[in-house]
C-alpha cells in the first residue's frame, strides 16, 4: 500500500505540454555562476523541486518535461546565447501550441537587488536581451515573467556586460537561492492561473 502511495506522487501526469517555463543565460562552462545566468540557475532549481533534469536536447535548448501542482510543464533553457532567446521560445511555443499567457520567462534584472523577484504579466523588455529577442520573435510583449534581482553595476566605471557576466559573491549566492525557491512557489502558483496570489506574495 505504501509502495502505491508513493508511485502516485512519483508518477508522471499524462497529457500534453500546458505551459512552458523558460529561464534564460548562456550554455557554457566560462558562463557558470554568473549573474546573467540567474534564469539557468532558478529553472535548474524548479526542476529539481520536480524531481525532474534539464538533459534533453529540443528547440534549441535543453529541456525536460515535468509536472509542477498538477500541470505538465516543458521546463527550457535556451542555447542559442542570451540575445537569441527569442528562436529557442519560439520553436517551443508553437510546437505546443501555447499562446503567450501560458509561457513564463524567467531572467535576471539589474534593477533589483540579489534575491529579489518581481513578477509581471506582461510589459516591455526593459533592455533585456534575452526577453528582447523573445517579444521580437513571437511578437508580443504579453509573456508573464519571473525577474530576478542580480544587483546594479557598484559604479559608473563597471561595463554592464562585464558586471552582468561576473559571478555571484557567496552571499549573494545564498540570496539567490531563496530567490530560487520562491521563483518555484511563484511558478506553481502561476500555472494554476493564480498570478495575482504570486505578485502578492513574491513581488519586491
Amino acid at each position: 500500500m505504501l509502495k502505491d502511495i508513493f508511485s502516485s506522487f512519483s508518477k508522471p501526469k499524462a497529457g500534453p505540454v500546458e505551459y512552458l517555463i523558460a529561464g534564460l543565460g548562456n550554455p557554457g562552462i566560462q558562463y557558470e555562476g554568473t549573474r546573467h545566468n540567474a534564469g539557468f540557475m532558478v529553472l535548474d532549481h524548479i526542476a529539481a523541486q520536480c524531481g525532474a533534469s534539464i538533459d534533453r536536447v529540443k528547440f534549441r535548448g535543453m529541456t525536460c518535461s515535468t509536472v509542477l501542482n498538477e500541470k505538465r510543464v516543458l521546463l527550457l533553457k535556451p542555447m542559442t546565447y542570451m540575445n537569441l532567446s527569442g528562436d529557442s521560445v519560439r520553436d517551443a511555443m508553437h510546437f505546443y501550441k501555447l499562446t503567450p499567457d501560458r509561457v513564463i520567462v524567467i531572467y535576471d534584472d539589474v534593477s533589483l537587488q540579489p534575491g529579489r523577484l518581481r513578477i509581471r504579466l506582461k510589459g516591455s523588455h526593459g533592455g533585456q536581451n534575452g526577453m528582447r529577442s523573445i517579444i521580437e520573435q513571437c511578437g508580443t510583449e504579453a509573456f508573464p515573467r519571473i525577474k530576478i534581482g542580480i544587483g546594479a553595476k557598484p559604479s559608473a566605471g563597471w561595463n554592464l556586460a562585464d558586471w552582468v557576466l561576473s559571478k555571484f559573491s557567496p552571499q549573494e549566492q545564498e540570496q539567490l537561492a531563496q530567490a530560487a525557491q520562491q521563483a518555484y512557489q511563484a511558478a506553481a502558483l502561476m500555472v494554476q492561473g493564480k498570478a495575482d496570489e504570486a505578485m502578492n506574495k513574491y513581488n519586491s
